[in-house]
């Protein structure tokens, strides 16, 4: 599992350092929707049982024609929107970023959350990239003991700029 990790590692990074976009990776036909969430958790213990509570959400979606609708939803049922777009070149980066590492073949695997953790983060990626559909649940890397793909987290970094780009 660490050399496909590795491997993803080493293709991503120039992908992200470089400003051009791999010709490659480039197709005018292509069609790509992107929801982005993050709930940030905690865990409620009530003596024998416990749950799990969002204490915010934030979603993004990203829209094939470059529509962000970004949206944030707190714990008393406050909720702002914030209509943005991005750049035709932000979004063939993010395209490319997606087709080139192979992340929508990523295998769905399951990240426990340890057991002396009762505040994290846990976010999902769901991409429909020419009507085929990956979704992936990922907590923040000290919530479990597993290693998060870097794949995973290269592309919540580039989403995560996008969020800060739009709410800026």
């Amino acid at each position: 599992m660490a050399i496909p990790a590795i491997l993803a590692l080493l293709i991503m990074i120039p992908m992200l350092t470089e400003t051009e976009i791999p010709s490659s990776a480039i197709n005018p036909n292509d069609t790509i929707h992107i929801e982005y969430t993050k709930h940030d958790l905690r865990v409620i213990s009530f003596g024998v049982t416990e749950k799990t509570a969002a204490e915010s959400t934030e979603i993004l979606i990203i829209k094939n024609d470059g529509t962000a609708q970004y949206n944030k939803i707190m714990e008393d049922g406050g909720q702002s929107q914030i209509m943005s777009s991005i750049s035709d070149e932000k979004l063939q980066k993010l395209t490319a970023l997606i087709k080139e590492t192979g992340f929508m073949s990523i295998p769905k695997e399951s990240f426990p959350i340890l057991d002396d953790v009762t505040d994290y983060t846990k976010s999902t990626i769901r991409i429909t990239l020419n009507g085929n559909q990956a979704q992936i649940f990922w907590p923040e890397q000290d919530a479990t003991e597993r290693l998060i793909p870097p794949i995973i987290t290269m592309l919540e970094f580039e989403l995560d700029e996008i969020i800060k780009q739009v709410i800026d």
